[in-house]
């Protein structure tokens, strides 16, 4: 079972960057496939990227596929998201999940993500 802890959210002005990391607990977090997710006040979650164990990568959408890079280090057990180019409807709480069924079915508490205009 994957345990999921997230880091590195922040406050940042506009145009800023921030890196989020998320590690996980376990033995087989090779296996699973890890993502990000973002729920903004009001707002439902939404998708933001998710990548596959041998490294393939989806974003959910092409805004966020031009400033997000997701990315994951199978050693460490950690996945990324690089966030560049930010802008205040980026303000969110992120959350990172993992899954090893087509469920989204383990989750990280979040991690808060501000960015000032």
């Amino acid at each position: 079972q994957v345990q999921l802890v997230e880091s590195g959210g922040g406050l940042v002005q506009a145009g800023g960057s921030l890196r989020l990391s998320c590690a996980a607990s376990g033995r087989t977090f090779s296996s699973y496939v890890m993502g990000w997710f973002r729920r903004a006040p009001g707002k439902e979650r939404e998708f933001v990227a998710a990548i596959t164990w041998s490294g393939a990568s989806t974003y959910g959408s092409d805004s966020m596929k031009g400033r997000f890079t997701i990315s994951r280090d199978n050693a460490k057990n950690t996945v990324y998201l690089q966030m560049n180019s930010l802008k205040p409807e980026d303000t969110a709480v992120y959350y990172c999940a993992a899954r090893s069924t087509p469920v989204w079915d383990r989750w990280g508490q979040g991690t808060q993500v501000t960015v000032s205009s």
